[in-house]
């Protein structure tokens, strides 16, 4: 049921492309994806392609998907080595979900960061404090890791 499910989930997400997300298994592990998310217009990520790695546990899909930022990025809701703070991913996983729908959902944080749930703090802070200051760094951390990177 697992390579059925994968297979269905990886022709979908080929077959019918989402808005500025691209992702596509591993030719080695089909449980390994890669994935990038173009930074969402109108924020202090557009512009930027950042990069993630998505990996299916072996309970997959009874548990959600490890997700995390390859590509460096400053947001109060990912933290240094890339990890996400995402509902989905963690007590709000069910099995009707499937890989577009987690990519679809890191693609709205970006658009709309949670400071009040913060997996960085530091950031989470001067988001709450000095958004203006906050967003600018956002900007300047998308210019340098992620865009022609």
């Amino acid at each position: 049921m697992f390579q059925r499910r994968i297979m269905i989930e990886t022709q979908r997400l080929l077959s019918d492309p989402l808005a500025g997300i691209t992702a596509k298994p591993d030719e080695q592990n089909m449980r390994y994806f890669h994935a990038t998310i173009e930074g969402p217009t109108n924020t202090a990520y557009e512009g930027g392609v950042f990069h993630l790695e998505i990996f299916l546990p072996e309970e997959y899909p009874n548990k959600p998907p490890k997700a995390r930022f390859l590509t460096k990025i400053y947001h109060p809701n990912i933290d240094k080595v890339g990890r996400i703070c995402l509902d989905i991913l963690k007590k709000k996983w069910t099995a009707a979900l499937q890989i577009s729908k987690v990519l679809l959902s890191i693609q709205a944080l970006l658009a709309a960061p949670n400071p009040d749930d913060p997996l960085d703090n530091t950031v989470a802070e001067q988001w709450k404090q000095d958004e203006k200051a906050a967003l600018e760094t956002a900007r300047e951390w998308t210019r340098k890791y992620a865009i022609n990177n």
